[in-house]
Formats: structure tokens, C-alpha cells, sequence
């Protein structure tokens, strides 16, 4: 069976706490800098998932919800 990212609340009813503390992390950060900080999270959360298959779907989430060509980004 192939692994899925999580699609409930993972945050336990916290997820404006856990937003807030990433817009904190990057502030007073120049562009480039935040661009790092984002780069070093995103591989050390890779890291903590540890599962290739669910890293897979969560990339492939992740870029269909962009805004792509000015279209409404689909739903997750």
C-alpha cells in the first residue's frame, strides 16, 4: 500500500500557532535569506518523513496547489 501525506489536522487544533511561528522565523530576513531558511526546513522535515513515497505525493500536493498560469490552484 503506498503511503499518503497526512490530510487531517496534524496540528492537534494548533495550526495558527504553527503558522505564526513560521512567519516568525523568517522575519527580519532579507528575501535570499528566507529562501534559505525555507530550503533547510523543507529538508530536515524530508528528513523527519523518511518516506520516499510519501515525500513523492506531498511534492506532487504541494505543486498542484500552485497557481500555475493564473488558474485557481485545485483543491488538495
Amino acid at each position: 500500500m503506498t503511503a499518503l501525506p497526512r490530510q487531517g489536522d496534524g496540528f492537534a487544533g494548533r495550526a495558527d500557532d504553527v503558522y505564526e511561528s513560521l512567519i516568525r522565523a523568517h522575519q527580519s530576513l532579507s528575501d535570499e535569506e528566507s529562501a534559505a531558511l525555507n530550503a533547510r526546513l523543507v529538508l530536515i522535515l524530508a528528513h523527519e518523513v523518511g518516506d520516499p513515497e510519501v515525500l513523492a505525493q506531498a511534492i506532487a500536493l504541494a505543486r498542484r496547489s500552485l497557481r500555475l498560469d493564473g488558474a485557481e490552484p485545485a483543491q488538495p
